[in-house]
């Protein structure tokens, strides 16, 4: 009998008959900052598992990498290879395959999100995303080249680590930290490709790796959906206008009610972090729309 093994933001993870095998579940909750929202948004499960299998597909067409799919055994529903979970830093041994990676890998196109966020504050200088030191960049410009950040996995809250903490907590080596972002890269530029003949601009996603056999590289849980990757209309971008076509559509909501600014006040004053509000009735249906519109647009398939 199948077993709920974890259950995340946005999906579930089941166990199968078989041992090596696993049923990621998607729900149709919705979460920004770490907090689910309690609404929910019909079929956005549909919407983010059969756009991600498409784009594991063109991956594994192409012969970037592994990936961990078996195969879409329902609408809202995957089959994937199992790999086992190390959650304590620094613990993963040195010659064990059939490993999770702790990390989160993402790669940045624009300058949009928390990177926006972070330059905007002073936290960080134009020369950080490959411009000339003091350059005076604005919200959306595109970066000279991919810029890629690496995130933990297992703390309370993602933390952006250097390279040397990253391999720490990882226990990777350097060619193997270097081969995974080079996958990215790979990735990103069937993503873009493929973006960009339907009038979209893939802005920046982030993803996840586990070591398989002979520790190579697979490509892991989801990506290139609209929870995991941010998006833009490119012909408003031509006419300088960004239009949010992503998760960020519902982040930039709860920013304009104030409910962000109070909760990383919080957050940064260790105190207890406010609730946050279910959605209108109106913002749902919007989102409800975009992931089906967004769906067929990515994937060029009917929803």
């Amino acid at each position: 009998m199948a077993e709920l093994l974890y259950s995340g933001k946005v999906k579930q993870v089941w166990s199968t008959d078989n041992p090596d095998v696993i049923e990621f579940r998607y729900t149709d909750q919705i979460s920004v900052f770490d907090q689910i929202i309690p609404s929910l948004v019909p079929r956005k499960g549909e919407s983010l598992n059969r756009t991600s299998c498409h784009w594991f597909k063109l991956v594994e067409e192409a012969g970037i990498c592994d990936t961990h799919i078996i195969e879409m055994n329902a609408p809202d529903r995957v089959l994937a290879r199992r790999f086992d979970v190390i959650r304590e830093p620094g613990a993963i041994p040195r010659d064990m395959e059939n490993v999770f990676v702790p990390l989160e890998v993402i790669c940045r196109h624009y300058l949009a999100g928390s990177g926006w966020r972070r330059y905007k504050r002073g936290d960080v200088g134009a020369e950080e995303f490959g411009f000339e030191k003091g350059t005076v960049l604005d919200e959306g410009v595109k970066l000279p080249k991919p810029y890629l950040e690496v995130s933990t996995k297992f703390e309370k809250f993602d933390r952006l680590l250097d390279r040397k903490e990253a391999l720490e907590i990882s226990n990777l080596t350097d060619a193997e930290f270097d081969a995974i972002l080079e996958i990215v890269l790979k990735v990103d530029e069937i993503i873009a490709r493929e973006a960009k003949k339907r009038g979209l601009i893939h802005v920046d996603g982030k993803k996840e790796f586990a070591l398989g056999s002979g520790r190579k590289p697979v490509l892991v849980d989801s990506f290139g959906t609209l929870d995991e990757d941010r998006w833009w209309a490119a012909d408003d971008y031509a006419n300088g206008k960004i239009v949010s076509l992503s998760k960020e559509f519902v982040r930039e909501h709860y920013i304009g009610t104030g409910h962000h600014s109070e909760l990383y006040a919080a957050r940064d004053g260790g105190t207890e972090e406010p609730p946050i509000p279910a959605l209108p009735q109106d913002i749902i249906d919007q989102t409800a729309a975009l992931y089906e519109s967004m769906f067929e647009r990515l994937t060029g398939n009917d929803f």
